[in-house]
């Protein structure tokens, strides 16, 4: 495993601050440059995750010309570079102008090594947690707004678990309500496995009447029924040496069941119409939001049928429960969408956000889907607005009495929304809770939110 430490690049003429700087980021390869052409030739060459700007360059060193200028070209060269601002020159309102063009963050002069640090190591994070993304992306259909998008600790941490299971041949359930996500997540399962090469099929088993259910699973001999003009394979055939994904499998009617169940201990099927057994090599994945244990003991659903299916059961929080994901999702969907419509549409205002963040989505990612549809259609302009999302937003206090319970819940819910509406800038999140940076950190620490 590599041992390299992430680079950093300070931008700054100050050669005593530049020694300053250096001595206090030993964690890091600090490469530093003094001027814009520096700076770009620096970062071509090292590609650095993080870079400190001094707006404050030559020829221009008591204006900010030079400094935005540079921080155009470094955001137009590579657009994930995390800039951290410095605000000694033009003010705060200097420094807030580069956070609207772009910059991650900013810091005052004199410097404070500590809260600097601090700032430092945030943006170091999240352009990892950015590029986890980008990863689990790449591992679903291949394009970013069809793949999997969190920043949820619940729902990484269901991540996690299909990246470990990915390798083994065991079932795996997916429990969640509709529009959770369950078969992007049986996608990257898919994708993740040594199973990859093979076919990933899906069919969901109550949008097919209960009399051709078996026959789409099982394939059929030519002449077996009434309309049977050749033989065909079945699902779980076209899915040899690969995966097949079962959506609501909680649909499957008992007789079928029993045949199910063959298949998952002896490994072979017999096509309707047919009594030769064939060998089938295919992992089963399966998915429902019904309540399979109240189905078992009303004997509607099979037990040891059940205990063969969900020999891994994951289970998938609803997007009410992933505080941020909702906007995080939503600024993506946005994106295909208006590219698929055509539209100009390019985001969304402060009252949409506002909509998206409280509203409870009871449909999950499908219903956000459908709410951006009309939006995108709606919109009479390039930023989308609550009232072409059709929105009105809606808490809960989620029950609580205890004061604790209800401040920390309150807490956490405001600094996850704070960051995923600021995308991550720890200032512009600070100025939205009404605290200062100082504070924010303190409380990131205190509740193990991640920015």
């Amino acid at each position: 495993m590599s041992t390299a430490k992430p680079r950093l690049l300070i931008v700054e003429d100050d050669e005593g601050l530049q020694k300053q700087l250096r001595w206090a980021y030993e964690d890091y390869e600090v490469v530093s440059a003094t001027n814009r052409q520096a700076a770009i030739d620096a970062l071509r060459h090292y590609e650095p995750a993080v870079v400190t700007l001094d707006l404050g360059l030559p020829p221009d060193p008591d204006g900010t010309s030079e400094g935005f200028a540079t921080l155009d070209a470094i955001l137009s060269l590579k657009p994930d570079t995390k800039v951290i601002v410095a605000s000694g020159h033009g003010a705060r309102e200097g420094a807030l102008r580069a956070v609207a063009a772009g910059a991650y963050d900013y810091y005052h002069k004199p410097v404070d090594i500590d809260e600097l640090g601090l700032i430092v190591a945030r943006a170091f994070h999240l352009h990892g947690l950015e590029q986890e993304n980008a990863r689990l992306q790449a591992q679903g259909d291949g394009d970013a707004e069809d793949g999997l998008l969190t920043n949820d600790p619940a729902m990484l941490k269901v991540v996690r678990t299909i990246e470990r299971v990915a390798n083994t041949d065991v079932s795996v359930m997916l429990l969640g309500a509709s529009g959770t996500g369950k078969e992007v997540l049986a996608r990257l399962l898919h994708k993740a496995s040594k199973r990859s090469g093979g076919a990933f099929v899906a069919i969901n088993c109550a949008a097919i009447p209960e009399n051709l259910l078996e026959a789409e699973l099982f394939g059929y001999e030519k002449g077996a029924f009434t309309g049977a003009i050749k033989t065909t394979e079945g699902k779980i055939e076209q899915a040899q040496g690969g995966t097949l994904f079962l959506d609501e499998v909680g649909d499957i009617p008992l007789p079928l069941q029993v045949k199910l169940l063959r298949f998952l201990q002896e490994r072979v099927i017999e096509r309707i119409g047919s009594r030769k057994a064939i060998a089938v090599d295919t992992r089963i994945v399966c998915a429902t939001h019904q309540d399979l244990d109240a189905m078992i003991a009303e004997a509607r659903f099979r037990e040891d049928l059940y205990y063969r299916l969900a020999e891994i059961v994951v289970r998938i929080p609803p997007l009410a429960q992933r505080p941020g994901d909702a906007l995080l999702i939503a600024r993506a969907l946005l994106r295909k969408l208006a590219r698929e419509m055509d539209s100009p549409v390019k985001g969304f205002a402060p009252d949409a956000l506002a909509a998206i963040d409280g509203w409870r989505w009871p449909g999950n990612v499908r219903e956000l889907e459908n709410k951006l549809k009309r939006a995108v259609i709606m919109a009479d302009g390039k930023l989308v607005t609550a009232d072409d999302l059709d929105l009105t937003p809606d808490r809960e206090d989620g029950g609580y009495l205890n004061l604790k319970a209800v401040r920390e819940t309150a807490d956490r819910a405001a600094i996850t929304r704070a960051l995923a509406r600021s995308e991550g800038n720890i200032s512009s999140a600070a100025k939205m809770l009404g605290i200062s940076r100082p504070t924010l950190y303190d409380l990131l620490r205190q509740y193990g939110i991640e920015a």
